[in-house]
């Protein structure tokens, strides 16, 4: 069974940055991609970021330009750098390891617990 670990949420202040860590216990093919979704209080889940190992990328239209995901394939860990976070990026972000990198939650197999992340204005 593969197991994810994040770590890194926490407060900030608008304008500034936060880094996101996700820890894979085990690089299978099934789980040789990891993507970052987030979700607002009242919202649907979404995409955020995707990477497979040979760090291909893949990103949100909402986040381009100011997130930036990257992987440590020795320590199995993927990075989720934020900058110039804004408060409509407060959600608790989940991430997934799957087979493919893909847009959608539910081609995702495995899920961390989840590390809350809030902006204030």
């Amino acid at each position: 069974q593969v197991q994810l670990v994040e770590s890194g949420g926490g407060l900030v202040q608008a304008g500034g940055s936060l880094r996101l860590s996700c820890t894979v216990s085990a690089r299978t093919p099934s789980s040789s991609a990891t993507g970052w979704f987030r979700q607002a209080p009242g919202k649907e889940r979404e995409f955020v970021a995707a990477i497979i190992v040979f760090e291909s990328r893949l990103y949100a239209d909402s986040v381009k330009g100011r997130f930036t995901i990257s992987t440590d394939n020795a320590k199995n860990t993927v990075y989720l750098q934020m900058n110039s976070l804004k408060p409509e990026d407060t959600a608790v972000y989940y991430c997934a390891a799957g087979r493919q990198m893909q847009r959608y939650a539910e081609r995702y197999a495995y899920w961390g617990q989840g590390t809350q992340v809030t902006v204030s204005s």
